[in-house]
């Protein structure tokens, strides 16, 4: 699976802590590197485009807008969707936020909080693996498939998880290191259950803070099968958002899927 570190903050469901509220006054800075937002925006555009039956777009777990302004400022017609009054703070504060229509609640229940159809609904980087359980994936897979057009794209990024432990593993790492600043990442990796949690513990000379975050993972395989199951074929899938090939070595996946037919 790829790095711990490395990935965003999570999205909660009901019952888990709001991630978002740890890390929305470092999200833009560390997570800078997740998922092109120009190339992001760049897909949406062209799937938009081509789809007959709307011209809007859904960003769940649309955070400090990071994306969704970029794809806004292509002109296109933004709503995202998060838990996280502090990430929407920071949406709010940015130029341009008033593009973006912004509805707060849980991402598992979006067909209640917003209404289709969409072009495009876009779940970024890990955002459905932050749905700690299989019920609140597949309820957020099924959201989708309702919100979409008949020809609309779901569109997936998620790390590809490599072979788990036998056992459950924890580790300790640094993620920086700075002149009045260290960062460590400790996690739990449960393969059973497929959940990673982790802190982030932020140490300065003011004191430590805790950034905590859990995500459960799913092969591609698996995610497949949940899609199926929430009414959504797999049309294709990528190793990035400029349209490389997928490989059995890429280590993230982008896929697309539209509502079964």
């Amino acid at each position: 699976m790829a790095e711990p570190d490395s990935s965003p903050p999570s999205r909660p469901s009901p019952d888990e802590p709001d991630y978002g509220e740890s890390f929305a006054d470092v999200y833009d800075e560390w997570y800078a590197t997740i998922t092109d937002p120009d190339a992001t925006a760049d897909r949406v555009a062209a799937l938009v485009a081509a789809c007959t039956g709307s011209d809007r777009v859904l960003e769940l777990g649309v955070g400090s807008g990071r994306l969704a302004l970029p794809m806004a400022d292509r002109g296109l017609r933004v709503t995202g969707v998060d838990s996280s009054p502090a990430m929407l703070d920071q949406l709010a504060a940015k130029p341009g936020a008033e593009r973006v229509e912004v509805v707060q609640g849980d991402m598992s229940r979006a067909h209640e909080l917003v209404r289709g159809p969409f072009a495009v609904v876009l779940v970024a980087f890990n955002t459905l693996f932050n749905l700690t359980s299989e019920a609140a994936q597949l309820a957020c897979l099924g959201a989708c498939a309702r919100l979409l057009a008949p020809d609309g794209s779901l569109l997936v990024e998620a790390a590809v998880p490599a072979d788990p432990p036998g056992r459950v593993e924890r580790d300790l790492s640094t993620v920086r290191v700075e002149l009045d600043r260290v960062v460590l990442s400790a996690t739990e990796h449960d393969p059973a259950t497929q959940v990673v949690t982790g802190q982030h513990l932020d140490i300065t000379d003011g004191g430590i803070r805790l950034r905590p975050w859990r995500i459960r993972y799913l092969s591609p395989a698996q995610l497949d099968d949940l899609a199926r199951r929430a009414g959504l074929e797999l049309v294709d899938r990528h190793a990035d958002w400029t349209g490389t090939p997928a490989s059995p070595d890429s280590a993230v996946l982008i896929s697309r899927y539209r509502p079964a037919t």
